[in-house]
């Protein structure tokens, strides 16, 4: 069933006291942390989201309270020409968190049925093959005992061409890309709820503690 993300970008405005309440958060998630250490579980947490969506800014939040020894952000640009000579997943599984620990995708294994499908660097049959591939992947992880969230960061057409303008006009922003998000986008975001829609009809049900963000995926478009 096609998902119109325009029907999740309507909302009343946040109410609350932003900066009390984003501290109680991250306090919270420092415990979330320290659970994961004294149990040693490991856990994955992975964004997607269109370009100049925040999440670079949301994962500076998320990470803020963190005792950086047992996490790990991992920024996920165009693979590399040994990422290239592997299997597309190779890079993550490189990447996954050892016992106790937590890895932070920005950016993930959708590439494959995203970005790499919309600028054709997937031939059709790979990024079909994509599906399964990260249906088990993330079946693997759970029967794995790790904490899985996955998260789509939605923003509005007109405000992501507002922020990519000004990416634009500030040279402290040049270093992050913008033109082939300027080119494509239209197309990655029409193509993208559809693609992101990856059946978990063979995954075991998460064991206790595990997510997939169901609440999450919902109001933005759906990781399943």
């Amino acid at each position: 069933m096609p998902i119109d993300l325009a029907h999740y970008e309507a909302g009343d405005a946040y109410d609350g006291k932003y900066k009390r309440d984003l501290a109680k958060l991250q306090k919270r998630l420092e415990h979330i942390q320290v659970a994961h250490i004294v149990n040693k579980r490991p856990a994955v947490v992975m964004f997607e989201g269109w370009d100049a969506a925040g999440k670079g800014g949301i994962i500076q939040r998320l990470s803020a309270e963190w005792d950086p020894r047992t996490y790990r952000v991992w920024p996920i640009a165009a693979p590399s020409a040994d990422e290239k000579a592997h299997h597309f997943l190779w890079r993550f599984w490189k990447r996954l968190p050892a016992d106790g620990n937590i890895a932070v995708f920005d950016r993930s294994w959708y590439g494959r049925v995203l970005v790499e499908r919309v600028e054709e660097f997937a031939t059709r049959r790979e990024w079909e093959r994509g599906y399964d591939a990260i249906n088990a992947f993330e079946a693997g992880l759970i029967e794995n005992d790790t904490t899985l969230i996955k998260i789509f960061v939605h923003i509005t057409q007109a405000e992501q061409d507002r922020r990519l303008e000004a990416r634009l006009r500030d040279p402290w922003k040049h270093w992050k890309p913008v033109s082939t998000t300027i080119t494509t986008g239209r197309d990655a975001r029409t193509i993208s709820p559809r693609c992101m829609r990856c059946s978990h009809a063979r995954t075991p049900r998460p064991r206790r503690g595990s997510s997939s963000t169901g609440t999450t995926r919902r109001r933005h478009g759906s990781l399943r």
